[in-house]
């Protein structure tokens, strides 16, 4: 690929569901003159609840279709964000090894954020089940504080309650409070929002945490050192036209749905795609 088009390419994002969209969001806002293409797994989340190896499977699959899809030459990306934090946690250092694709996690800027935002360096992260037992944010976290304590809780019920469209629902504030409580009883000051479908229970997650604690997430950090990596291999794009795509493996009207409620606009056409080894 030339400079020229290289440049002109798209940004790939790929998330289990309708998660990633708030990282779409943000990488729209910061870098908008940049085209992107979004992959949600929607056929089969929850990643959170999988294992280890099959997470890793599926994530190979979508930067398979990443580096080679099938009849759409224009899909090839100068960059694709692994925007589902299980499958940063489980899969990162496998794909970029395996793949001749630049590829950026949520997970490290996530780190990066809740540590810069936290006053007395505790620091509780929500997360999926695979997150949590992987310990990605643990070391994550030290890498970029060693002494900054980290507290974590795994949330099973969030994800299902968000693709559900359920985000604003007294279920899901329920859920949400009783993560939360042993957050609260040990005392952190910063919550980290470790999924990307997170960022749409906020409000529920401050009213349970209180004034006291702030909540931070993965999203705006991670399209942040996106725009780096581009700017210091001057890959950004110039001038207008920059076209969206959206894919997804499962039921698309119900992708449609919620993706309205994060964007609080239409996207474009949702688009059928298939994953497989």
């Amino acid at each position: 690929m030339s400079g020229e088009a290289q440049r002109r390419a798209p940004i790939g994002v790929f998330d289990s569901g309708v998660g990633g969209l708030t990282v779409l969001h943000e990488l729209r806002r910061a870098l908008g003159r940049e085209s992107t293409i979004y992959l949600g797994d929607e056929a089969r989340m929850p990643y959170g609840p999988r294992a280890a190896q099959e997470v890793l499977e599926f994530s190979k699959q979508a930067m398979r279709w990443f580096a080679d899809p099938p009849g759409l030459a224009t899909q090839q990306c100068k960059l694709v964000v692994l925007a589902c934090n299980t499958s940063t946690a489980v899969a990162l250092d496998t794909v970029r090894d395996l793949f001749d694709l630049p590829i950026i996690g949520v997970v490290r800027p996530g780190a990066v954020a809740a540590v810069s935002a936290s006053a007395r360096r505790h620091v509780g992260v929500v997360a999926t089940e695979g997150t949590v037992r992987s310990g990605a944010y643990l070391r994550a976290v030290r890498d970029v504080d060693p002494l900054t304590r980290v507290t974590q809780v795994a949330c099973p019920e969030l994800v299902p309650i968000v693709e559900a469209g359920e985000a604003s629902s007294p279920r899901a504030q329920d859920a949400v409070r009783r993560y939360c409580e042993p957050l609260v009883a040990e005392g952190v000051d910063t919550v980290l929002l470790g999924c990307t479908h997170y960022p749409l229970l906020r409000s529920a997650f401050e009213t349970a945490l209180g004034p006291g604690v702030r909540v931070v997430d993965s999203a705006r950090t991670t399209a942040l050192a996106v725009r780096e990596v581009l700017e210091s291999h001057h890959l950004l794009r110039d001038g207008d036209g920059a076209t969206h795509r959206v894919f997804a493996t499962g039921p698309r009207e119900r992708f449609r749905a919620i993706a309205r409620t994060i964007f609080g606009e239409e996207l474009p056409t949702i688009e059928e795609a298939h994953l497989g080894s």
